[in-house]
């Protein structure tokens, strides 16, 4: 898979999670606010990839998205945010 294709599948992904996220109303040491500040940080990455993936620079925008993946992933971890990747295509 080329890296542009990569790019555009992760960038994808990460704009189906950030359109069905939740933050979880659990006890955790992440309180609400804090952990929708960082959705929105999550946010602003998924924006500079698509913007560096617009400019041809793939390197950035594939690390850009990556950061964003990251947050998502972390958060979820904590118990802070409900979501789910989407499937695998077979």
């Amino acid at each position: 898979m080329s890296l542009e294709k990569l790019v555009s599948k992760y960038i994808a992904s990460a704009e189906h999670v950030l359109s069905e996220v939740q933050i979880a109303d659990a006890h955790t040491q992440v309180g609400a606010d804090a952990a929708g500040r960082i959705v929105e940080v999550a946010k602003a990455y998924l924006e500079d990839a698509k913007y560096y993936r617009d400019k041809k620079k793939n390197e950035v925008s594939l690390a850009s998205v990556a950061y964003c993946e990251g947050l998502l992933d972390a958060l979820k971890l904590l118990g802070v945010v409900k979501f789910e990747w989407p499937a695998k295509k077979k």
